[in-house]
């Protein structure tokens, strides 16, 4: 069984090792501190019944008041063991929530790698971005990433008070194993 939590300071290291085992960007433990410390509404994670964080999404509001407010997902991980389960979708709902209840964004962004289909699809079919962009080389290894977006519709906020809000049923949700 996994449940979903907010984000510590005590999780920041087993973040970290979850994104060196998984996806080839990797940032320093002060990106981690940085982001916890500024935006702590967005970071989330998903414990393993022994207390081991097996995925976790870091999150951000973009600080460019030049353009409309808005989050930014910096990185989502789920341990191999552990996908096919809801869990990466589970992260990015209960962060894009707070993107827009705590920080009212309009919408939220992140980058993908035009050649991780699983990603691809699972930003796309299942929580509903749109390609924005194609940015060249926008990896180190000169790889291409599409430039997503999703936004918020204000009209849902109202209602996500019934009991057929999505996200809210994922605040009660523990993920079977």
């Amino acid at each position: 069984m996994v449940s979903i939590r907010q984000a510590t300071v005590q999780d920041l290291l087993q973040m970290q090792t979850t994104n060196l085992w998984c996806l080839p960007e990797n940032y320093a433990m002060k990106y981690y501190f940085y982001h916890l410390l500024s935006w702590p509404q967005l970071l989330w994670v998903a414990e393993d019944f022994d207390g081991k964080i097996v995925g976790y999404v870091l999150a951000k509001m973009e600080e460019d008041e030049s353009q409309p407010k808005h989050g930014h997902i910096t990185s989502l991980s789920v341990l191999r063991t552990h996908r096919k389960r809801g869990i990466a979708t589970a992260l990015m709902r209960r962060s894009q929530r707070e993107m827009q209840d705590v920080f009212d964004a309009e919408y939220v962004s992140l980058h993908v790698r035009k050649s991780n289909r699983a990603a691809f699809h699972l930003y796309s079919v299942t929580l509903n971005y749109e390609v924005n962009d194609v940015e060249k080389g926008y990896y180190a290894d000169g790889e291409d990433a599409y430039d997503m977006r999703c936004y918020f519709k204000r009209d849902t906020v109202a209602s996500s008070t019934t009991n057929n809000d999505p996200v809210e049923a994922m605040e009660k949700l523990e993920i079977a194993g």
